[in-house]
């Protein structure tokens, strides 16, 4: 064992067992999707005097974090997303009602005097009287004749006359609920201000009193959301102009338990900075996060079985110590996302098994080089071999890789809500795939490569002799770019259909980008689509449509449709269906699913610029423009082949379809750094005879690569429920698409556009500028050649 291969061992060991502690020792981190619970995203609001900033933001949070704390909701979380957003997550919360009705009251509190009975409708504003105070009071009287006043019902609906705002929420210390049993008072309320507000609360409750008893000015009414939440009469016993002090007073009246808590939770909690309005709703019932759990566990021991036994029976001994590493690699990355405390979404669940099919990916490249280089030098030595193969796939390895990462970049710093956690699976999955493939496997497989019998005989070690693929493509040698512009035209026809698709029947764009509310539900009873309709209509939601979700669940999806209005629905359809129970539910509002659609055209744009920036850095421009357009290529067809078949197209739709861009470019790079290798070394060669072999060469990777997420994908499709089938049937279509892409739209796109080019051919390997040959010869020596020949 050589002292490289021992450091690679320890490392591989101490990793495993640091990822092994934290496993057993960390609890993953589950998001609402999962564990179930209600998520709520509010947008802020400038008002005529105060702009949402980042600042007023997070003092909102603020305010808002008291008002979910006295919700009794278990571990709420509220977190500022941008300059002026909040996210607010409430676990195990499955009626939200509640919850949004004391949020959304998002107009600022203010305390106002009473200046008689209202003449007005309610809500208008009339012109302000020459003096609102006692002609006694020493209070200035205000005069300003452009002021206006409000006309509001009181508790009790009569009509208020009030005043301007004598004093906002922002002055409140402290409200609470209390019984009052010695007093005999019963539920009332406690109110505390600040110092400041304090005086301008005794001003206002002195200048009420000066009014006599009885009479509506000598209340006080306290308004939220241009609603008096609370009126209260100043007690007799307060004199005129003395006021009540700030911990002296008390609201009193027939309240219950309940509806003290919530006059305090408003008073404390209604003091916005800026108002906020409900851009996104979502709800998730527990037994959908459980259920999506397990079918991703399953599908992930199932895949994952498949594609070891799959790289075993294809590569043998070394085929089954890479699937050893690739059980390493699961390991490693679940404790990484334990480790950084990552948030584990549904979408992110799904990268993290999908990236268990691509992991292979390394391995295979390195295997394949080695038989090549096994199959050229038969004499040389498996270590060698070996060796050498890792050394020339490295490349490959690095720049696939790379696009994935760019990938999963775009997903995280573009996407929104759970397509976020999506992307740092995958960033975290080609981190660990990496290391599993260059550190845990190459120690393994260096090991065997030692030991005398796996070298010998060649039918164990599984790279000793050339596979089945490559032996039946030798010995057929097609010749595929004799005429590539046929490849080109079959391409554009797929396009043709595709877009005919888009054209024709339209793309459904689900309730993330359009706006609306989606809602699923589960009944006790079978209730078939048109009865269901027909209830939901009679109740009043004529513009729902309904369809089927799941096993016999019924999915509803409407436009504008409020809390109680969902409930409404639910109702109508317990009536045919017995106990029904919400599944699952999202709202968006109607801006933030316009912002959700610029942002996915936004992202898709960015990812092909990206793309193409990093190829044209790494390859030829030609190749470069040439692996962009198969990938545009690749996502219309995605998109058509969804519209054809009527499939959602929504937020995680765009996470496979970014993920379906790094996989169609990490195929083609593949392909081009085989073709830049070989027409480096044989310049002379015409292009197209090199494109060739270059495909005929790395086809058994790129179909060896396609199996191991093929075979993860079928599980998830058939095991995943309709949370991740849509995923798993963009990806299906992806692959498939991007390794004919890859093969028949990017070479052929590459042929015709070097005809064009004046470029000379690259360089060749170890040819760079200054390089003598001889010092090239020897920095390309294999380090366990000594350089003697016989």
């Amino acid at each position: 064992m050589t002292r490289a291969t021992a450091v690679r061992a320890v490392l591989a060991v101490a990793v495993l067992l640091a990822s092994v502690f934290i496993t057993l020792t960390m609890s993953p981190r589950l998001g609402l999707d999962l564990q179930g619970g209600t998520r709520i995203v509010l947008q802020a609001r400038d008002t005529a005097t105060v702009e949402a900033d980042r600042e007023t933001t997070d003092r909102t949070l603020e305010v808002l974090r008291q008002r979910i704390d006295s919700l009794g909701v278990s571990e709420p979380t509220l977190t500022r997303s941008g300059e002026d957003r909040i996210i607010v997550e409430l676990p195990d919360v499955q009626d939200p009602r509640q919850a949004a009705e004391v949020i959304g009251r998002t107009a600022q509190l203010t305390f106002h005097a009473v200046e008689g009975q209202g003449t007005d409708q309610p809500g208008e504003k009339t012109p302000a009287p020459e003096s609102t105070t006692d002609p006694e009071s020493t209070t200035e009287p205000d005069t300003d004749p452009d002021s206006d006043r409000l006309t509001l019902p009181d508790e009790q609906g009569r009509l208020l006359a009030l005043g301007e705002p004598r004093l906002s929420g922002a002055g409140v210390e402290d409200a609470t609920a209390a019984f009052d049993a010695q007093g005999g008072a019963g539920w009332t309320v406690s109110l505390e201000f600040r110092k400041g507000a304090g005086q301008d609360w005794k001003k206002l409750t002195g200048e009420a009193a000066c009014h006599p008893a009885g009479d509506d000015r000598r209340r006080v009414a306290i308004v939220l959301d241009e609603k008096v939440i609370s009126s209260p009469q100043v007690d007799p016993s307060v004199g005129c102009r003395a006021g009540l002090p700030s911990g002296a007073t008390q609201i009193t009246g027939s309240f219950s338990a309940d509806e003290a808590r919530d006059l305090a939770l408003l008073i404390k909690g209604g003091a916005l900075p800026v108002p906020v309005e409900i851009v996104e709703q979502r709800t998730v019932g527990p037994t959908l996060g459980a259920a999506a759990i397990d079918a991703s566990a399953q599908a992930a021991l199932i895949g994952a079985a498949a594609t070891a036994l799959f790289i075993t029976v294809v590569y043998r001994l070394f085929g089954a110590l890479a699937a050893v590493a690739l059980g390493a690699y699961g390991v490693i990355s679940y404790a990484a996302l334990l480790a950084l405390g990552v948030t584990l979404t549904l979408p992110g669940l799904a990268g993290f098994v999908l990236a268990i099919g691509m992991a292979v990916d390394a391995n295979v490249l390195v295997f394949e080089r080695a038989r090549e280089e096994c199959a050229d030098r038969p004499t040389r030595s498996l270590r060698s071999a070996l060796t050498t193969g890792f050394r020339k796939a490295w490349s490959a390895v690095a720049d696939s890789n790379a696009t994935t990462l760019i990938a999963a970049g775009l997903l995280f710093f573009l996407g929104s809500g759970p397509v976020k956690g999506f992307g740092v699976t995958l960033a975290i999955g080609v981190v660990a795939s990496m290391f599993s493939a260059l550190v845990i496997a190459r120690a393994l497989t260096e090991i065997a490569a030692n030991s005398r019998f796996v070298s010998d005989y060649r039918g164990v070690n599984g790279i000793g002799r050339p596979g089945a693929v490559r032996t039946w493509l030798v010995r057929r040698d097609p010749k595929l770019f004799r005429k590539s512009a046929r490849w080109l035209v079959v391409s554009a026809a797929l396009v043709v259909v595709a877009v005919a698709g888009i054209v024709v029947r339209g793309v459904d764009l689900g309730v993330e980008f359009t706006g609306g509310r989606l809602v699923e539900y589960s009944t006790s009873r079978p209730v078939d689509v048109e009865t269901a309709r027909d209830r939901i209509a009679a109740a009043g939601f004529g513009d729902a449509e309904v369809t089927t979700a799941g096993d016999g669940d019924l999915s509803v999806r409407t436009g504008k449709l409020d809390n109680d209005g969902e409930h409404a629905l639910r109702a109508a359809l317990a009536e045919e269906g017995g106990e029904t129970t919400k599944v699952r539910d999202e709202l968006i509002g109607p801006s933030l699913g316009d912002e959700l659609r610029r942002n996915a055209l936004i992202a898709l744009g960015v990812a092909v610029a990206v793309q193409l920036a990093y190829l044209a850095v790494r390859f030829r421009w030609t190749f470069a423009v040439a692996s962009v357009v198969a990938m545009v290529h690749d996502v219309i067809l995605v998109v058509g082949a969804f519209a054809w078949l009527g499939r959602p197209v929504d937020g995680i739709f765009l996470a496979a379809l970014l993920t379906v861009i790094g996989y169609s470019v990490n195929d083609s790079v593949v392909v081009f750094d085989r073709v830049r290798e070989l027409w480096g070394a044989n310049r002379r060669t015409p292009l197209d005879t090199i494109a060739r072999r270059a495909v005929l060469q790395t086809v058994p990777r790129t179909v060896n690569t396609g199996m191991g997420a093929l075979f993860i994908l079928a599980a998830l499709a058939v095991l995943g429920g309709d949370s991740l089938a849509d995923f798993a049937l963009a990806l299906l279509i992806g692959i498939v698409v991007g390794t004919w892409s890859s093969v028949f739209t990017a070479v052929p796109g590459a042929l015709a556009l070097e005809r064009s080019a004046k470029a000379p051919p690259p360089p060749a390997p170890g040819k760079g500028k200054g390089t003598p040959r001889g010092k090239a010869r020897a920095a390309r020596r294999d380090p366990l050649d000594n350089g003697a020949r016989v």
